[in-house]
């Protein structure tokens, strides 16, 4: 899937990285081995931006330096979900072999995931998701399957707009549901609360009670 990254101005925002892999290089020539690292690296506000990126070097500090720096450019901005922290819908992620697929998660259950895709998921600030890797086990692949994932996530304020529809008809249907009787409780007048008084106890104002029958 080829997507258009968006322009993200990274001097505002306060990105912490981590790495996710780093593996070593080596390449044999004629007068030996010549040793050298790459490693992957991903970067995160936690407040909806992520990036990754990878770099090689002789030293696996110098790596992961030029990784940060390459990771910087490529910030993405991920939609979330104000109440819970997590993602609108379900979605899927692919490249290459590594397929990754996303489910919201109700609040309080957490980042459901491993490896790769924990990184990426914890950097860009969701809180509760689900998550299952699908296809390739490599890092790299499942990184990048995790980032073509949250890519593909739209907010439903969009989609209405683009549909022409107001929010609450793309809403899901138990959202309308609840929506629904907050709305009947609130409109219920105290009136109807009350118990109704019992049809016998009434009497007509100025009236006598009827006298009891006798045997």
């Amino acid at each position: 899937m080829k997507t258009s990254f968006e322009k993200i101005d990274i001097g505002s925002l306060e990105l912490k990285d981590q790495v996710v892999s780093i593996n070593r290089v080596t390449k044999v020539v004629k007068g030996g081995k010549n040793l050298s690292f790459s490693a992957l690296v991903v970067v995160g506000d936690s407040a909806g931006h992520v990036g990754y990126g990878m770099g090689k070097a002789r030293e696996v500090s110098s790596a992961i330096k030029k990784g940060v720096e390459a990771a910087k450019k490529n910030i993405v901005r991920v939609p979330i979900t104000d109440k819970g922290s997590t993602i609108p819908h379900t979605v899927t992620g692919r490249f290459g072999s590594g397929a990754v697929l996303l489910k919201p998660a109700s609040e309080g259950t957490g980042v459901i995931a491993g490896g790769a895709v924990r990184a990426v998921i914890t950097a860009a600030g969701i809180q509760n998701i689900l998550t299952k890797s699908l296809g390739s086990t490599t890092a790299h692949n499942v990184v990048k399957a995790t980032v073509d994932a949250l890519l593909r996530l739209k907010r439903p304020e969009r989609v209405a707009r683009l549909r022409g529809k107001e929010l609450a008809d793309i809403m899901p249907a138990d959202e309308k549901r609840k929506k629904a009787e907050t709305a009947v409780t609130a409109s219920t007048p105290a009136a109807e609360a009350a118990p109704e008084a019992s049809p016998t106890a009434e009497s007509t104002p100025g009236e006598a009670p009827a006298p009891a029958p006798q045997a």
